[in-house]
């Protein structure tokens, strides 16, 4: 299946050789992009001659946006203004993040739902997607001042633990930035082409990548055989990275000088000022025995044996990890060829050692741990682009398929360039009570509204039991065999209904069409995710409407007439903004009537306990 290269300012497909297509490691703390020189890949160093660029940005209230290291000063002066982290909530629900929201200096909205996050900066709302856009963008302007011309597409990486969800966020974000995102591609794969473990074509081998980043960790057992990557386990934690570490420091401190009480740390500048400095300290003890700094009229001081105690707990969630990924790859440690070392956080030396002794060998840091996933990123990109003939390439999906959702969205389910034969699926429910049918659409394209795509075929899944809205769970899985013969299968999975539709039709267009289809995707990319959190917080709205109007109706004796009465204005009021098609009133309006209704949801709960407790002995 053709790749085709198009200059999406002229709209004129372009000889391979100027397909020029960049690496991307978009990470946690700081990310990078590379490209293939004459000399080998290389990443994209910026004026100051920083390769790292902070992935962090900075509203000013004047409406300036800020990225990278211009944003990064202002985490101590603005920290409610400033994003950092946000790799952690892309793809994220309220429920998920649940636990950490007190990470943040800024403002993530509190809400108990399955709706993805958004964060707010004064009346406007952010979703993770735009603004790790922000940071691609950055990375875009980046390499297009070193290479002199437009860049276009992009091979982007992401922690082998993100899940489908977390996938695609990357690419819309992608896309949203002006690229074509060509790969996503593991970040343990990435750090093997790095180190070119994949050009010992003589025997396979077993690859370990410990990958320990700001924010996430990941242990990956690769086999690498005649250029071909096979994972054979993963583990790790997307909850786990040098910020934590940061963190024990911080408690550590914080715990022998009852920092807690002081009310300089309890500020928002305080903490962030506390946070950097643990962050030195513990960047000290890479090379030096111990680490003192004054802080606030406090000497806040820290030793190798300290923090070797504070931090075995998080030491040895990486090595349990690692076991784990050995166990599932039937493998013994010392069936291990190579182990890799990948992300910033593996230059402490509790981790070395920690990692040397599992294995049994040391583990191999030639290469800057901070660069390797996006030198990796870069070579991957160099063999979409021609370049590279080393690596297999194998055959992919030219366009994304996916389902039409509530308010004529697409769902993507297998996303462009995707490898085949491949398989994937997402859960879906029903949003009218005692809905008996469900159409599936199937579409092919780009666009955020099915509208403006390809549609592919429909079915209905006939016979859903009856049952109240949301309570149905329904799996749309697609299958694409080696043939590239899309298969759609739709299950009610409590009552095991299910039905299915077979296309043969993905490949009856035009390569004409499939380039005009991607051009008009990029051009359109800004308009489209505007419509697309609109109709997303119009949904939500609507929803969370039809929750508070049940809601006060079936208990309503437990609440007064005043709280009745705020909580139909505020339901009344949200129904009226839903048609004002502007998403930053409605995530308000939406926000204020759930912040009413938690006090009163509490209530009617402890009421329902009490009722069915009445009686019993505990």
């Amino acid at each position: 299946m053709a790749m085709i290269p198009i200059n999406l300012q002229t709209g004129e497909v372009q000889k391979q050789q100027d397909n020029v297509i960049v690496g991307i490691d978009l990470g946690t703390t700081n990310s990078l992009v590379a490209v293939l020189t004459d000399k080998g890949p290389m990443v994209v160093e910026g004026d100051q001659k920083d390769a790292l660029v902070p992935s962090m940005i900075h509203f000013e209230k004047e409406g300036k946006i800020r990225v990278g290291w211009s944003a990064k000063e202002k985490v101590l002066t603005d920290p409610t203004r400033t994003i950092f982290s946000v790799k952690r909530l892309m793809g994220k629900s309220y429920k998920d993040i649940a636990g950490f929201k007190d990470l943040y200096s800024y403002k993530v909205i509190e809400e108990d739902t399955d709706e993805l996050v958004k964060i707010q900066i004064d009346d406007k709302f952010y979703s993770p997607t735009e603004l790790s856009s922000m940071i691609l963008k950055e990375l875009k302007k980046r390499v297009e001042r070193h290479l002199g011309q437009t860049i276009s597409k992009a091979v982007i990486t992401v922690p082998a633990y993100f899940n489908d969800n977390q996938r695609q966020a990357t690419r819309d974000a992608g896309k949203l930035a002006g690229l074509d995102v060509l790969r996503i591609i593991n970040e343990p794969t990435a750090a093997s082409l790095a180190y070119g473990l994949n050009k010992d074509t003589s025997k396979a081998q077993k690859i370990a990548v410990f990958d320990l980043g700001g924010g996430t960790f990941d242990i990956s057992i690769l086999n690498i055989e005649n250029g071909i990557f096979e994972v054979l386990s993963t583990n790790g934690d997307t909850f786990l990275g040098g910020d934590d570490f940061d963190r024990t420091i911080m408690n550590y401190w914080a715990e022998i000088h009852k920092l807690g009480e002081t009310p300089y740390f309890q500020s928002d500048i305080g903490k962030q000022d506390l946070r950097l400095a643990a962050e030195n300290a513990k960047r000290a003890l890479t090379t030096n025995e111990s680490y003192s700094v004054m802080l606030a009229n406090f000497k806040l001081e820290i030793n190798q044996d300290s923090f070797q105690r504070i931090s075995e707990a998080l030491v040895n969630r990486t090595i349990n990890a690692c076991q784990r990924a050995i166990n599932d790859a039937q493998l013994n440690p010392d069936q291990i060829d190579h182990v890799v070392l990948v992300g910033g956080s593996t230059r402490m030396p509790i981790i070395k050692t920690a990692v040397s002794k599992l294995f049994g060998k040391p583990a191999n840091d030639m290469l800057d741990p901070d660069e390797v996933v996006a030198i990796g990123a870069a070579i991957q990109a160099s063999v979409l682009a021609g370049q590279n003939k080393d690596l297999l390439l194998l055959d992919i999906t030219p366009l994304s398929l996916g389902i039409e959702t509530v308010g004529g969205l697409m769902d993507v389910i297998i996303p462009r360039n995707t490898t085949i034969p491949t398989k994937a699926g997402r859960q879906y429910t029903t949003s009218i009570d005692g809905q008996k049918n469900l159409k599936i659409s199937v579409y092919q394209g780009e666009r955020d509204l099915v509208e403006d795509n390809r549609k592919l075929g429909e079915f209905v899944l006939k016979g859903i039991p009856p049952m109240p809205a949301g309570l149905p769970k329904i799996e749309i899985q697609f299958l694409i065999n080696a043939d590239g013969i899309l298969q759609v299968k739709a299950k009610e999975l409590r009552s095991n209904v299910e039905t299915q539709i077979q296309i043969n039709s993905q490949y009856g267009i035009s390569e004409e069409e499939m380039g005009k289809m991607l051009i008009e995707s990029m051009k359109n990319a800004e308009q489209d995710m505007a419509k697309r959190v609109l109709l997303e917080a119009v949904n939500e709205a609507k929803n969370v409407l039809l929750s508070s109007r049940k809601f006060v109706k079936q208990h309503a004796e437990l609440f007064s007439v005043q709280e009745v009465e705020t909580m139909n204005q505020l339901a009344d009021k949200l129904e009226l903004t839903i048609t004002s098609q502007d998403k930053d009133l409605i995530n308000k309006e939406v926000q204020e009537l759930n912040q009413y209704a938690a006090p009163l949801a509490h209530k009617a709960m402890d009421a329902t306990i009490q009722h069915a407790l009445k009686g019993k002995k505990i």
